[in-house]
């Protein structure tokens, strides 16, 4: 199984950016950090790097019931969802959240991973080719 779910959509960043955020509301998840890596390379190193967004997905009710199913998931806390250009568009890259504790010895957080990573799987599904 992979560490991620994803698909490639026919749009630039941006508008995959709104649509990713959409799709992840409508599932209960907010954006409580977003990090544009081609930014900080060229603010940082001068490198001009392709556009590279990561967005960190918080489901508050989700977080709540994995904090307290397991205290230290707080490691693989938030979701991370990844945006970058490619050839043909935008690829959007979810964590599978089924993989991330596939080693974590606890029941309840593997069934609150598999609740999860359906919610995530419908957001990728959701995700439609656009126009550019």
């Amino acid at each position: 199984m992979k560490y991620y779910i994803n698909k490639t959509v026919n749009t630039d960043l941006e508008t995959a950016t709104v649509n990713v955020k959409e799709e992840l509301q409508k599932e209960g998840f907010g954006i409580v950090t977003q990090f544009d890596v081609n930014n900080a390379l060229k603010e940082k190193l001068n490198i001009d790097f392709r556009q590279y967004r990561i967005l960190g997905a918080c489901n508050p009710a989700f977080a709540l019931r994995s904090i307290t199913a397991e205290d230290k998931i707080g490691t693989i806390l938030p979701c991370n969802v990844m945006l970058q250009a490619v050839e043909n568009g935008t690829e959007v890259a979810i964590i599978n959240p089924a993989v991330m504790v596939a080693d974590i010895d606890n029941d309840e957080m593997k069934t609150i991973a598999d609740e999860i990573h359906i919610k995530l799987q419908r957001v990728i599904s959701q995700l439609h080719t656009h126009t550019k």
